[in-house]
C-alpha cells in the first residue's frame, strides 16, 4: 500500500479529534444537537487550522444514517464514502480555480435538484473570496434562500475581501491559531501512535515553527522522521530548521550591554560565515528584543518549553528596559534601511554601531558639574580690561529668549525694585550678522549710569537653542536676569571670583536620610534603575534597606544590587549593605517624586496658559483652540 502523509493520514473524522478550535466545535454540536440548521456556514481562518476538516465533518453530521447528530457514526455508508471523497452528494468547489460567474451558474442550476443518496446536498467552496464580483452577485439570492435540501459552506483565509452582503447571509465561525504547546502535545501522541521514537526536546521546536498550523507541524513531523532516518532528535529537527546555533544573537546583545565595539564586530562578522541572511539576523535580534521587554514588563509571560528562555530572562535582567526598547526600534529601522545601504554588511554593523553608540545617557552621567556649557545654558567668561568700562555682547537669539522668560518669570519679580531703578536711554544697534554672538560697545557719550557693583570688563553671553530633553529652567532664568539687567530693572551681578584649587575630597559625610538627593548627586550608572524605583525604609550606618514594589522588580535583580553596593561603598569609602525587598511602596521613591514634579509644573503651565489674557481674547474672538498636549514648562 502507498505511504499516506501524515497530515492526510491523521486528519480529524469527526468533532471529537480536532485540537484547538473548541468554540466552534461547541457551538456547531449544540447546533446539530438541537435541529438549529443553518443553511449557509462561513469557516476562516489561516491555513492549516482546519477549515475543509470541519466542513467535512458537518457534511458527515447532516448525512450520516444514524440522523443528524453531532456524532457522526464514521462506518455508514454515508460516512466512508465522504472520508474517502466519493459521496455524489458533497460538492466541493475550488474557488480558486472556478471564479468565473458561468461556474457559479452551473453549481446554482443543479442546485434545485433533490439529494441522490444523502439527506442534504452539501456544497463546500474552498477560497471562497477569490470568486469574482459577478459570482458574488449571482449567488447571493440562492444563498440567502436556498431550498431545504441545500446546505453551503464557505471557508476562507482572508474575509475582508468578500462583499458584505455575502457575509450577512452566513453564520460566521472564526478558526483560532493552535498555540505551540497545542501543537506538540498532538504531534507527541501521533509519534506514539505511529511507534517511533523521538525526544521530547524536538517537539517544542517543531510547535514553534508550525507558526499556529496543525498541516505544517504535520508536514515538518514528516520531514524530520526522514532526516533522522525513522528517529526524531533535537539535534536534527534544529538542523533541518535552519536552526543550528543561535547564540550570536546573545553574543551581540552580550557586547552591547558590555559596550564592548571589537566583540560587536566579531559578532557581526561571524554572521557571514554561518551562512545566514543579515536581514534574518536583524528580524531574529528584534524578536530576541521583544521577547526581553516582554520579560521585564511581565516576567512569566514566555512559554515554559520556549528553547532560548533561560538566555532571554539573562538578557532580560542585564539590559535596562530603555536600552531593549531603543535597541528593538534601531533593529526595525536597519532592517527597513537594508536595501539603501552599499551593502548588506555595512548596513548591519551601522545599525548595531547605532545601537552602541545612541545608547541613553545612565542616571547622573549628565550633570552641570560635568558639563563646561550645557545647550541653552547662559555663560560668562571674564577677560581682564580696564576698570571703569563694560562691553555687553548677546547672540539675536537671546533678546527674544530672555522676552520669552521675562514674561514667563516677571511675576516673581518685585516691581518696587523694577521702578526704583533708572532706565538707561536707548543704544543704536548693528545691523545683524549670521555669527552667533554680536559683540556691541556702549558710546564714550553716553551718561554715566548710578554707581552699581563693579563689573568686569568684558562680559559675554552666549545662548544656545535647547533641546526639549534639557531642563530649560536654569537657561530660562539665567535669560531673564539678562533681559532686565539690560532693561535696567537690576543691577548687574557680579561675578563670583574663581574658587582655588580645593585638594582631593576626603569620604563624604554620614547619609543625612534624604535619599533622592543621595541618588541625584551620585553617578549611578546601570544601578540608577533600582535606585530610582527603590524606596528608602531604614538607614543604620553603613546599611540601607530598600523597598521595590512588585511592578519593578525586574531591576531589583542581585546584579542591580551589588552595582548599587558598590556606587556606595565608593562614595562614603567603606563597605556598604544593602537589602532589597519586595512589597507596596507608598510612592516615595525618587521616580514618583519626579513624576509628581513634573506633573505639578505641567498643571501650573496649562493654568497659566488658559488664564492668559491674551490667550482668553484670542479664544473668544477668532474661536482658537488651546492644544493641552503642545504646552510644556519652563
Amino acid at each position: 500500500m502507498a505511504y499516506q502523509v501524515l497530515a492526510r493520514k491523521w486528519r480529524p473524522r469527526n468533532f471529537a479529534q480536532l485540537v484547538g478550535q473548541e468554540h466552534v466545535i461547541r457551538a456547531l454540536a449544540n447546533a446539530f444537537a438541537n435541529g438549529r440548521l443553518h443553511h449557509a456556514y462561513l469557516l476562516t481562518g489561516t491555513r492549516g487550522v482546519g477549515k475543509t476538516t470541519i466542513a467535512r465533518i458537518m457534511a458527515k453530521a447532516l448525512n450520516c444514517e444514524t440522523g443528524v447528530t453531532a456524532e457522526p457514526c464514521g462506518v455508514c455508508s454515508a460516512c466512508t464514502q465522504i472520508d474517502a471523497g466519493r459521496f455524489v452528494d458533497l460538492l466541493e468547489i475550488d474557488a480558486a480555480s472556478n471564479t468565473g460567474i458561468d461556474n457559479i451558474r452551473e453549481v446554482l442550476d443543479n442546485a434545485q435538484y433533490a439529494p441522490t443518496a444523502g439527506r442534504f446536498k452539501v456544497y463546500i467552496i474552498d477560497e471562497v473570496h477569490m470568486l469574482s464580483k459577478s459570482a458574488f452577485n449571482a449567488m447571493l439570492k440562492t444563498l440567502e434562500e436556498p431550498p431545504g435540501h441545500v446546505k453551503f459552506i464557505l471557508a476562507t483565509t482572508d474575509p475582508q475581501k468578500m462583499p458584505i452582503t455575502v457575509l450577512s447571509r452566513c453564520l460566521q465561525f472564526s478558526l483560532r491559531q493552535m498555540t505551540p504547546q497545542q501543537v506538540s502535545g498532538h504531534l507527541q501522541k501521533v509519534l506514539e501512535a505511529e511507534q517511533l521514537p523521538f525526544e521530547p526536546g524536538a517537539l517544542p521546536l517543531l510547535g514553534h515553527a508550525a507558526n499556529g498550523s496543525m498541516r505544517d507541524a504535520l508536514s515538518l513531523l514528516d520531514q524530520a522522521i526522514a532526516y533522522g532516518a525513522g528517529r526524531v532528535e533535537e539535534s536534527g529537527v534544529r538542523a533541518m530548521l535552519g536552526a543550528v546555533d543561535q547564540s550570536y544573537l546573545f553574543d551581540i546583545l552580550a557586547a552591547l550591554i558590555a559596550k564592548d565595539g571589537p566583540r560587536l564586530m566579531a559578532a557581526a562578522d561571524s554572521i557571514a560565515a554561518r551562512g545566514l541572511s543579515y536581514e534574518a539576523a536583524l528580524h531574529e535580534l528584534a524578536h530576541v528584543l521583544h521577547q526581553a521587554a516582554l520579560v521585564q514588563a511581565v516576567p512569566g509571560a514566555l512559554a515554559d518549553d520556549l528553547p532560548q528562555r533561560a538566555d532571554i530572562e539573562a538578557v532580560a535582567a542585564a539590559l535596562a528596559p530603555e536600552d531593549a526598547q531603543l535597541y528593538y526600534q534601531i533593529a526595525l529601522h536597519g532592517r527597513r534601511d537594508l536595501p539603501l545601504a552599499p551593502d548588506e554588511y555595512a548596513g548591519f554593523s551601522m545599525t548595531l554601531l547605532r545601537m552602541l553608540a545612541f545608547a541613553p545617557a545612565e542616571p547622573g552621567q549628565i550633570s552641570r558639574a560635568s558639563s563646561p556649557a550645557e545647550p541653552g545654558q547662559v555663560t560668562r567668561t571674564n577677560p581682564p580690561a580696564e576698570s571703569g568700562q563694560a562691553h555687553r555682547a548677546s547672540a539675536p537669539t537671546a533678546t527674544t529668549q530672555a522676552e520669552a522668560a521675562v514674561s514667563a518669570q516677571f511675576a516673581t519679580v518685585p516691581m518696587s525694585h523694577a521702578a526704583a531703578a533708572p532706565v538707561p536711554a536707548p543704544v543704536a544697534q548693528a545691523a545683524p550678522i549670521p555669527t552667533p554672538v554680536i559683540a556691541r560697545s556702549e558710546p564714550a557719550a553716553a551718561p554715566v549710569p548710578p554707581p552699581v557693583v563693579a563689573e568686569p570688563a568684558a562680559t559675554t553671553y552666549t545662548a544656545a537653542p535647547t533641546p526639549p530633553w534639557q531642563d530649560e529652567a536654569p537657561a530660562a532664568i539665567d535669560a531673564a536676569e539678562l533681559a532686565l539687567q539690560s532693561m535696567g530693572a537690576m543691577p548687574p551681578m557680579a561675578e563670583p571670583e574663581p574658587a582655588p584649587v580645593a585638594a582631593p575630597a576626603g569620604p563624604a559625610p554620614e547619609f543625612d536620610g534624604d535619599w533622592r538627593g543621595l541618588v541625584v548627586q551620585l553617578k549611578l550608572g546601570a544601578a540608577g534603575m533600582l535606585a530610582q524605583h527603590a524606596e528608602l525604609v531604614d538607614y543604620r550606618p553603613g546599611h540601607f534597606e530598600l523597598r521595590v514594589s512588585a511592578e519593578h522588580k525586574a531591576v531589583a535583580t542581585r546584579d542591580f544590587q551589588d552595582k548599587l553596593r558598590a556606587v556606595l561603598a565608593e562614595h562614603y569609602g567603606r563597605d556598604i549593605s544593602v537589602n532589597v525587598t519586595l512589597g507596596e511602596a507608598i510612592g516615595d521613591t525618587p521616580a514618583a517624586i519626579a513624576m509628581r514634579e513634573r506633573q505639578a509644573r505641567q498643571s501650573a503651565a496649562e493654568d497659566a496658559i488658559q488664564n492668559d489674557p491674551f490667550i482668553q481674547s484670542m479664544v473668544r474672538d477668532f474661536g482658537a483652540t488651546v492644544v493641552p498636549d503642545t504646552i510644556r514648562p519652563l
